[in-house]
This record gives structure tokens, C-alpha cells and sequence, in this order.
């Protein structure tokens, strides 16, 4: 069953967390340019990525292996975060802003998981 990405609210949040994540990332050091910037970034865009990809799949069981790719990358960005954090880089209001919304949107994304695994059970 295809799935309008565009309509999802989890798509739309993911889409908040990518723009979050660009900015806050124009904060960090620029010698971070092609380690932590350059890979929070990718991660943030791999989320409502496979998001979208996975909404065009034939099934939902197909379609809930894109979600687990996405919140496997949701899961790299709170680390890559985190590891900021420790590391005292950027804007600190602006990170814990970026590390609310990756844990919502994880749960977002999970919940969705579930919720179309099991309408595939039944």
C-alpha cells in the first residue's frame, strides 16, 4: 500500500530535522567540515530520504524496513550530537533544540513502524 510522503507528518518532521541540523551545523568548528559536519548532514537528509523512499514500496513490511533505515540514521545523528556536545561545539540552545526534535522524531518514526507492521498482520 503506497503512502503519500509528502502527507506524512513524519516526513514533514524529519524534513524540520534536516533543516535544524543544516543550521545548527554552520556553527561548528571548520575543521569539522569533513568529518562531523559533513556527516550529521548526510544523515539528517537520510532520514525522510528513506522515509519517502520507503512510502512507494509495494507493502508495508517493505516500507517499514525504510522506516528502520531511517530511524537507524536518526539514531547516528543524535550520537553525532551528542558527541558535540562532549566536545562543547556550536550554539548549546541551538543542539538541545536539534537533540528534542532527533528524539521525537525517533519516536515518530517508530511508532509508524509499528502501527503499519501491525495493519500488515491483520
Amino acid at each position: 500500500m503506497a503512502h503519500n510522503f509528502k502527507n506524512l507528518k513524519i516526513w514533514e518532521k524529519a524534513m524540520d530535522l534536516t533543516d535544524l541540523t543544516f543550521n545548527y551545523t554552520k556553527g561548528l568548528p571548520t575543521e569539522e567540515r569533513y568529518n562531523l559536519i559533513s556527516q550529521i548532514n548526510r544523515c539528517s537528509c537520510s532520514v525522510p530520504s528513506n522515509i519517502a523512499e520507503g512510502s512507494g514500496k509495494r507493502t508495508n513490511l517493505h516500507f517499514a524496513e525504510f522506516l528502520s533505515t531511517s530511524l537507524s540514521s536518526s539514531y547516528e545523528i543524535e550520537t553525532q550530537l551528542l558527541i558535540c556536545k562532549r566536545r562543547n561545539y556550536g550554539d548549546e540552545e541551538l543542539l538541545n533544540k536539534t537533540l528534542d526534535l532527533t528524539i521525537e522524531v525517533q519516536r515518530m518514526i517508530y511508532n509508524f513502524r509499528e502501527k503499519i507492521l501491525n495493519d500488515e498482520k491483520s
